[in-house]
């Protein structure tokens, strides 16, 4: 897991010389630039979906499991991906991620059928999830001042954002002036160009002492997130009361249910649920879920709306969800600096607000819907969507120990991850079994209940936004803080 108690001597031993704030800021950009191209690679593809279900002959199941077989493996080894860097150093295990993510782009682009595009895209995340948390690790060993700590940290959330909006519209874009499989391309001179950027600037570093593997919990939770997708994907075709989808549903509970005491039972756990009785951090676990669930499921339903149902090309599409990645872009950086300068609680109740003031919007779609309405919708998803990254990482790591702020980061950042995936396999699932009739006519009226959860998701958002920057959060948090630092000193 990412570890951030390591000193800073560490950094300065290794690397070429120069002025330390301008190495810190390449550092920062090449982390950046990591997470640009897995967060594009999370909603890139969405606009790709028709062209590619009429390539490869794909089922609304078999797109969902496009979107989801990257969403699900990327946060399943997240917080292993943290302990390997730990353990075998954090430049070495980013450059061996950007090379399975940009190897992995290229397979996509090569895949002959659904199948090897799905194995494909798995193979992405297993890279991906290299580098999300390794570059978080070394970016709060880089900038080890808080003030500054804090403005690269908000800078960082406010890629995650800029990249995931900015997708349907690169997408469109490429699609539509070529193939959907111009859409991987765009991934393999960024990752070159990092890894060699890599090699120039980003020092070695290891933790001091490196946290041990935990192949059981890492198991339990890949059994957990898997079972539990695969079962609700499948559904609409299986039947919901189906023994195969009981039996993955089943599975998905069991793994929970004995992943919780035996995490507990260890020293340095996969996924401490210790955690968790900060208010603050579990807050923040929940946010994400439901905020990135909104932007999957909002992102699926539309796509299949436009393109399906409407009838647009993949660049008309995009583009009509470009005052969508506008705010986005507008409102990450300025997320970043709110929470800088006045802590997370303003850009989460805006975002919670504007997230389900945007689904609500949609909640009567038709066919004959007008385009204002839709971008209006679109607008108001982007500043909801541009608010959240930032306050999310900020708040997971509020009142932690300093020791642990990578592993609360990681933990936002498998909550991302798990949020995606869970908005499309539901929302996917439950939009499809709706449908009446012929698919281009019965979608609209199914799509209600996905928006509808959408709307519900931002709602969450925003009251959780109020609770988790409270007083009584706080002090919980501080609580918290307390008990794992005297766990970690051995008086508890």
């Amino acid at each position: 897991m990412p570890a951030t108690n390591e000193p800073v001597a560490t950094l300065k031993e290794t690397g070429p010389p120069g002025p330390d704030r301008r190495r810190r800021l390449v550092i920062l950009a090449i982390c950046c630039l990591s997470l640009f191209i897995v967060g594009l690679d999370n909603t890139i593809v969405n606009v790709a979906l028709p062209a590619i279900q009429r390539d490869l002959h794909a089922s609304v199941s078999g797109l969902q499991w496009i979107i989801v077989a990257y969403t699900v493996v990327l946060a399943s080894l997240l917080m292993l991906s943290g302990s390997t860097a730990d353990r075998f150093g954090r430049r070495r295990t980013f450059q061996t991620g950007l090379a399975l993510f940009t190897l992995g782009s290229l397979l996509c682009s090569l895949a002959p059928s659904l199948g090897w595009l799905v194995a494909a895209r798995a193979l992405q995340a297993v890279g991906g999830s290299m580098l999300n948390p390794v570059a978080m690790s070394i970016i709060t060993n880089t900038f080890t001042e808080p003030a500054e700590r804090a403005r690269a940290i908000g800078v960082w959330g406010g890629v995650v954002g800029i990249s995931m909006a900015l997708g349907p519209v690169i997408g469109g874009l490429l699609v539509d002036g070529g193939t959907w499989q111009t859409i991987f391309w765009i991934n393999i001179p960024v990752g070159l160009a990092a890894l060699v950027l890599c090699a120039l600037f980003v020092p070695e570093s290891r933790a001091p002492r490196a946290r041990p593997m935990d192949p059981v919990g890492q198991l339990l939770v890949i059994v957990l997130l898997a079972g539990l997708t695969y079962g609700v994907i499948e559904a609409p075709s299986a039947g919901w009361g189906s023994g195969q989808t009981i039996a993955c549903c089943g599975a998905a509970a069991l793994a929970l249910a004995l992943l919780i005491p035996y995490e507990l039972r260890r020293a340095e756990p996969l996924i401490n649920p210790r955690f968790f009785r900060s208010v603050p951090f579990a807050g923040a676990t929940v946010i994400a879920i439901c905020a990135f669930a909104a932007l999957g499921g909002f992102l699926f339903l539309n796509t299949l709306y436009l393109q399906d149902v409407l009838g647009y090309s993949a660049l008309h599409a995009g583009l009509l969800t470009l005052p969508m990645a506008g705010l986005t872009v507008v409102c990450a950086p300025l997320s970043g600096r709110i929470v800088g300068g006045a802590g997370p609680r303003v850009p989460l109740i805006i975002a919670g607000g504007a997230m389900s003031v945007s689904a609500l919007i949609l909640t009567g779609l038709t066919a004959d819907t007008p385009t204002w309405r839709l971008i209006a919708s679109y607008v108001v998803f982007g500043l909801g969507f541009g608010m959240v990254n930032a306050p999310i990482t900020n708040t997971a790591v509020s009142g932690m120990p300093s020791a642990q702020a990578g592993v609360a980061a990681a933990v936002a950042s498998t909550s991302r991850q798990i949020g995606q995936a869970l908005g499309v396999a539901v929302l996917g699932s439950l939009v499809a079994a709706a449908v009446q009739g012929p698919w281009r006519t019965g979608f609209p009226q199914a799509s209600h209940i996905g928006w509808w959860i959408c709307t519900a998701s931002g709602a969450v958002v925003l009251v959780l936004g109020i609770l988790t920057t409270s007083r009584w959060a706080r002090r919980t948090a501080e609580h918290t803080t307390e008990r794992l630092i005297h766990r970690m000193a051995g008086t508890v």
